[in-house]
């Protein structure tokens, strides 16, 4: 229990949430171009560490697939549409319960809707939440502001993906230590997004 107050992340029981990072959003989402910088931190990440990713893509036929800058070909078989604004769906149920998750690392958009409801629903469930700060967005700042103030309260916990990936590894003895640390040697895109938190 103490784990789960402290947000502590093991790579045995994490898997990392991808939520709607689509082409018809890209000119409306303040900062589209950082988030996909960081979900490819993410996923490059994952295929290292062999962390699970999880995708969804909201009503596809409308919005498009995931930005073809994120190569969801590692995971091709755990994207899923959806009309539901969580990502709290069936399909992405069985896969948590399969893989024996506990913890999420959550990125994507919107922060106020889709983020925050997926938050919800994966608390409701008992798994712990890491929203990353650096890696959501929305079409304002204001409503991003507000949903992760939101998602703390709740008792999600709002972090970065370098804060994450070190969590993840624990010890500079870490066998991928090296191939992570190359993948943050350059920091997260600067995009104000965390000044805004």
């Amino acid at each position: 229990m103490a784990a789960a107050k402290l947000g502590r992340l093991a790579v045995k029981n994490t898997a990392f949430l991808l939520c709607d990072i689509q082409e018809k959003f890209r000119p409306s989402i303040i900062y589209f171009p950082e988030i996909i910088k960081v979900a490819q931190r993410m996923v490059a990440a994952a295929n290292i560490l062999k962390i699970p990713v999880i995708a969804t893509e909201q009503y596809p036929k409308g919005l498009g697939n995931t930005v073809e800058e994120i190569d969801t070909s590692p995971f091709k078989e755990r994207v899923f549409s959806k009309t539901k604004f969580s990502m709290v769906i069936p399909e992405v149920e069985e896969q948590l319960k399969q893989l024996n998750v506990e913890n999420v690392v959550l990125m994507g958009i919107e922060t106020q809707v889709c983020v925050l409801q997926t938050t919800m629903d994966l608390l409701e469930r008992n798994y712990n939440v890491h929203v990353l700060a650096d890696g959501v967005s929305s079409r304002t700042m204001v409503e991003r502001m507000f949903a992760l103030e939101r998602i703390r309260q709740i008792g999600g916990f709002v972090t970065t993906s370098e804060c994450s990936l070190f969590m993840l590894m624990g010890d500079s003895k870490h066998p991928n230590f090296r191939e992570v640390q190359a993948l943050v040697k350059t920091a997260a895109p600067d995009s104000g997004l965390l000044s805004k938190c």
